[in-house]
C-alpha cells in the first residue's frame, strides 16, 4: 500500500517506525542478557553443590550453549533491527510503505525463543 505524500512526511509516521526500532533494539538487549544469564546458571548450580557438599556435582555443559545461543540471537536481531529500520525508513521517503512489513522475522523469533525456553524447561524438569 503506498502512502500519501502528506502522510508520508507525517512526523508521526517516522515516530512508529522509530518506537518499533527501539522495541526491536530492547528484544536483543534482553535477549542477550538472558543468555548471559542462562549461560552463567550451570556455573551457579556447581557452586551451590560444593557449598552444600554434595559428592556428586551437576553438569554446567547445556547451560553455557544455550546461554552463547540466546546472545547470538540478541546479536542477530539487533543487526537485523538496524537493517529493517533502515530500509523502513527508506521505503517511507519513498511512499511505498507497506502496512504487512515482516511480519515473518517477528514469528520466527517468537518461535525460536519459545523453542529454546521449552528446551531449559525439559533439562530443568530433569535435572
Amino acid at each position: 500500500m503506498a502512502l500519501s505524500g502528506e502522510t508520508s512526511r507525517d512526523p508521526g509516521t517516522y515516530l512508529a517506525a522509530e518506537r518499533s526500532f527501539l522495541a526491536w533494539i530492547r528484544t536483543g538487549i534482553a535477549l542477550m542478557g538472558f543468555g548471559f544469564v542462562v549461560a552463567r546458571f550451570g556455573l551457579f548450580l556447581h557452586e551451590l553443590a560444593a557449598a552444600k557438599e554434595l559428592t556428586k556435582l551437576p553438569e554446567a555443559g547445556f547451560s553455557m550453549p544455550v546461554g552463547i545461543l540466546l546472545i547470538g540471537l540478541g546479536v542477530f536481531v539487533n543487526v537485523i533491527a538496524a537493517i529493517r529500520h533502515h530500509r523502513c525508513v527508506k521505503a517511507i521517503d519513498r511512499g511505498e510503505f507497506r502496512e504487512t512489513y515482516g511480519t515473518n522475522f517477528a514469528i520466527s523469533i517468537a518461535g525460536v525463543v519459545a523453542l529454546i525456553g521449552l528446551s531449559v524447561g525439559v533439562y530443568l524438569a530433569f535435572l
